[in-house]
């Protein structure tokens, strides 16, 4: 629901933000309100998908027509009255807004994910059993996912403490600093569905304001009296006698053991760094910081610094060190295809943001389209066909378009650097592994600076002030920068989970063979709950903040369960598990990531891809709106 209110007064702005605001949108917010179906049409012939060949073109005059219709409806004394829309004429409308036929099955998530519909806070649902102040909810991290958590925890009634193990909210946000930080999925998505934020300075913020945002909703929705800062979760024990778990804490050095009905674990996978076996690192004399661990004191002006890693913070990491290093050593561990995004280093205009904030629904409709473009949309790059002709390079005609249109950039880019397009171009498809974002003046182009290098020769050791190279070159550097990402195996880290009979979740998974329910429940875990968990990450587009929304949901769906049935327990079937594996397993087959060329920190050891959703956006969210009964165990 927007909190827009009409009619609009400042005028002058308004026209402002209705000549810079995208056609499509504003078009949505006018039907929204005339249920105009006609002229609905009028502008369906216009709209062309992101995807497809033929641009966009509405008519100047049509265009013109619009905006003047809007201004009116937006400015009149007498504002115009909302009335209630069909969920197909809803579809029609999303369909025209993207140029592409939209799914009956998408509406439903569609209308979540805009927050159209403000759903009856879930402690006011009428015959819903109210959980005791004796039920405790334990929620460890408090990033993306715990600070959800809480939110939605507090808004069902449930008694929760959130254990953090820094000093702040924030998580992945708080700690990484590095120079060039910034989220590189479209910050109008990477968001709450339910606290929508109009005032993004940019398509793609930098990691302070992304950090600014989470820690408003923190204080916006109370959470800070709810949380233990500075207490890391050593291990998590269930107690069969009691029925509840045993949490084990330290804090300075001071261990102390809590009790909890349920956890909740949001503590993500990007948090354990990923430090390369390069011989002599440690004896190298100079700072060598991981790009998760940077020290802002370190001054790079005038130096020589070595970059290792050329994957999504390398490239951000370098970009924003070149100019001030006297000279930058890059060296590629891995190709990484690089694809063209003109908004990425562009800020939102304040036509734009005034249109967000001040005209009722542009902000939800804005969302929809971002949505569409960076979500589902992109699920055909990850699933194969299997009559595709071309399986070398592409797995099938809209990943290999997706592999034409970053080659393109590569050669556009590279036109002067044979060399350097010979050492960029990767040999795997598209989407294989996470692909890094550019526009002009970015990561290509940085690259092409006299003061950069790209080395792809191999390091065979460090020493005191040096990186050497395996054909004996000796490359004198000052400071080393590590852009070697994370470690997401083991799924737990060093976090020891112990469910029924002592049984150890670290033993049970191994090293790196996660397997869960739904990626969020466990058998013989009972009231164990994960986010994120084996095999629910979107990996072929944006949404972890609508994966995290999903599973919250399911969770708290379960816990109700658990309260009505006046039970101690709930956990997953052994047959509901090995059955939702399987299904896992057989669509993870038609995946890019299956294909023999695709490495990435996406794979396990053993080639299974433990962390991915093989499914899309919506069908993930469909399946997480309520647990089967059939498929749970209360006890």
């Amino acid at each position: 629901m927007s909190t827009a209110r009409l009619p609009i007064t400042d005028t002058q702005d308004l026209r402002q933000a209705l000549a810079e605001a995208n056609l499509p949108t504003l078009l949505m917010v006018y039907v929204q309100y005339t249920q105009d179906e006609a002229y609905l049409e009028r502008f369906a012939p216009c709209i062309r998908s992101m995807f497809s060949i033929e641009p966009t073109n509405i008519p100047e005059e049509l265009a013109t027509d619009l905006r003047e219709r809007l201004f009116e409806l937006l400015t009149r004394a007498d504002p115009p009255l909302e009335r209630p829309l069909s969920r197909e004429f809803v579809r029609r409308m999303m369909s025209v807004s993207v140029g592409e036929e939209v799914a009956a099955e998408q509406v439903p998530v569609l209308y979540d994910q805009m927050a159209f519909e403000k759903p009856v806070p879930r402690r006011e649902l009428p015959n819903r059993k109210q959980p005791s102040a004796d039920f405790k909810v334990a929620v460890i991290g408090a990033g993306m996912g715990g600070i959800a958590a809480g939110v939605k925890l507090d808004e069902a009634g449930y008694n929760f403490t959130i254990i953090e193990k820094n000093a702040d909210f924030g998580g992945t946000w708080l700690e990484n600093v590095y120079p060039g930080v910034a989220v590189d999925t479209p910050s109008h998505f990477y968001s709450y569905s339910f606290e929508q934020n109009p005032d993004w300075s940019s398509y793609y913020p930098k990691g302070a304001e992304i950090e600014q945002y989470l820690l408003g909703v923190a204080k916006k929705y109370g959470l800070r009296d709810k949380v233990l800062f500075n207490n890391r979760v050593l291990g998590c024990a269930w107690d069969e006698a009691k029925q509840l778990w045993r949490i084990t804490t330290s804090s300075g050095g001071r261990e102390q053991v809590l009790e909890f009905n349920a956890i909740i674990n949001g503590h993500g996978v990007l948090n354990r760094w990923s430090m390369p076996d390069i011989p002599g690192l440690k004896d190298f004399r100079g700072p060598a910081m991981h790009s998760a661990g940077w020290d802002p004191a370190v001054d790079l002006r005038g130096k020589r610094v070595a970059l290792i890693g050329t994957g999504a913070s390398g490239a951000q990491l370098g970009t924003a060190t070149a100019p001030l290093a006297a000279h930058l050593t890059v060296f590629e561990r891995s190709k990484h295809w690089v694809m063209h995004n003109p908004e990425l280093r562009h800020d939102v205009t304040e036509g734009i943001r005034f249109a967000l904030r001040e005209i009722p629904h542009f902000k939800e409709w804005f969302r929809f389209r971002v949505y569409w473009f960076s979500g589902d949309g992109l699920y055909g790059n990850v699933l194969g066909d299997p009559d595709w002709p071309h399986k070398d390079v592409s797995i099938s005609a809209q990943n290999h378009g997706a592999r034409e249109y970053a080659l393109a950039y590569l050669r556009e880019r590279f036109a002067d650097r044979p060399d350097l397009l010979e050492k960029m171009t990767p040999d795997y498809p598209i989407f294989g592994k996470r692909i890094v974002l550019d526009s002009e003046g970015g990561w290509l182009d940085t690259l092409k600076r006299p003061n950069v290098t790209l080395e792809t020769r191999g390091i065979e050791h460090i020493e005191a002030d040096a990186i050497v190279l395996k054909d004996g070159t000796r490359v004198e550097v000052d400071v080393i920068a590590l852009a070697t990402g994370f470690e997401v195996s083991p799924a737990l880290g060093k976090l020891h989970v112990h469910g029924r009979g002592g049984k150890d979740l670290a033993e049970t998974w191994g090293k790196d063979e996660a397997r869960s329910y739904l990626g969020i429940m466990v058998p013989e875990y009972p009231n164990l709950f994960l986010t994120l968990g084996p095999n629910s990450a979107p990996n072929h587009a944006a949404g972890v903040n609508m994966v995290i929304e999903a599973q919250l949901q399911y969770i708290i769906e379960a816990l109700d369960m658990l309260v009505a049935a006046d039970a101690r327990a709930i956990e997953p079937t052994v047959a509901a598990y090995e059955d939702w594996n399987r299904r896992v397993e057989e669509q993870m087959k038609h995946m890019v990531w299956t294909h023999p060329k695709a490495r990435s920190y996406y794979l396990a050891s053993t080639g299974r891809n433990w962390v991915s959703s093989p499914f899309r956006l919506a069908d993930y969210w469909a399946m997480t709106r309520a647990p089967d009964p059939a498929a749970m165990r209360l006890s």
